[in-house]
Order: structure tokens, then C-alpha cells, then sequence
């Protein structure tokens, strides 16, 4: 009995505090390719090359420390499924630079790679 209200204590005393909230929002496991980088445009291309469906209006795009909210489509994005990212044409990057694909409702970045942008 001791030991039921223990564990009760421990479940009720975690989402009363707001840490249950914080273990649904895991990232989510999958993998990227930077496939093509337009900077003319302002535009990135991405393969996704495996994991789980992610809606990619979740995600934001990094570059350099800057970030850019709606830069990719609004969608589910399936393995084998190329999204393209427009961080717009006015930002000019022409040296190497980190790019970041962060899920927002964890926070976490599930894709970082350094891309030319001198092409």
C-alpha cells in the first residue's frame, strides 16, 4: 500500500510541476541531405534519407544562428521526400556555414551540417 502511494505521489507530483509535459516532446529520429544550395534565390534543398514522418511545419531552419521560421513547407515529409527551405534572398551567405534543422516542440536540433555557400 505504502509503495502504491509512493509511486501515485512520484506520477501526479511530475505533471503538477510541468515535467510531464516536457516527456512528450522528444525529436524525432531522421536523417537529412543538403541536396542543392540556390543562393541567388534563397534557396536550400533537403532530402530526407530516413526516420520517422515529420509534419514540417514543426521545424525551423538555421543558418549561421539565424533562423527562419516558415521556411519550410507545411507538410507531413516522408523518407525518400525532398523539401525545399527558402531563407530568403536578401540574407547573402558566401563562406561555409552551420545549417540547423531544429524541431521546435523539443528544441533540439535532429540535423546539423557545415554547406558552401560560395557556389
Amino acid at each position: 500500500m505504502v509503495a502504491i502511494t509512493v509511486i501515485l505521489a512520484a506520477v501526479i507530483g511530475t505533471f503538477v510541476l510541468g515535467l510531464g509535459d516536457q516527456l512528450g516532446d522528444t525529436a524525432p529520429q531522421a536523417s537529412f541531405d543538403v541536396t542543392d544550395v540556390n543562393s541567388s534565390n534563397g534557396n536550400i534543398t533537403f532530402a530526407k534519407t530516413g526516420g520517422q514522418t515529420i509534419d514540417a511545419g514543426d521545424l525551423t531552419l538555421s543558418i549561421a544562428g539565424d533562423r527562419y521560421e516558415d521556411a519550410l513547407p507545411d507538410e507531413d515529409w516522408q523518407s525518400g521526400e525532398e523539401k525545399v527551405g527558402n531563407y530568403s534572398d536578401t540574407d547573402t551567405y558566401t563562406d561555409e556555414e552551420t545549417v540547423r534543422i531544429i524541431h521546435d516542440p523539443s528544441g533540439s536540433a535532429i540535423f546539423e551540417e557545415t554547406v558552401d555557400f560560395s557556389t
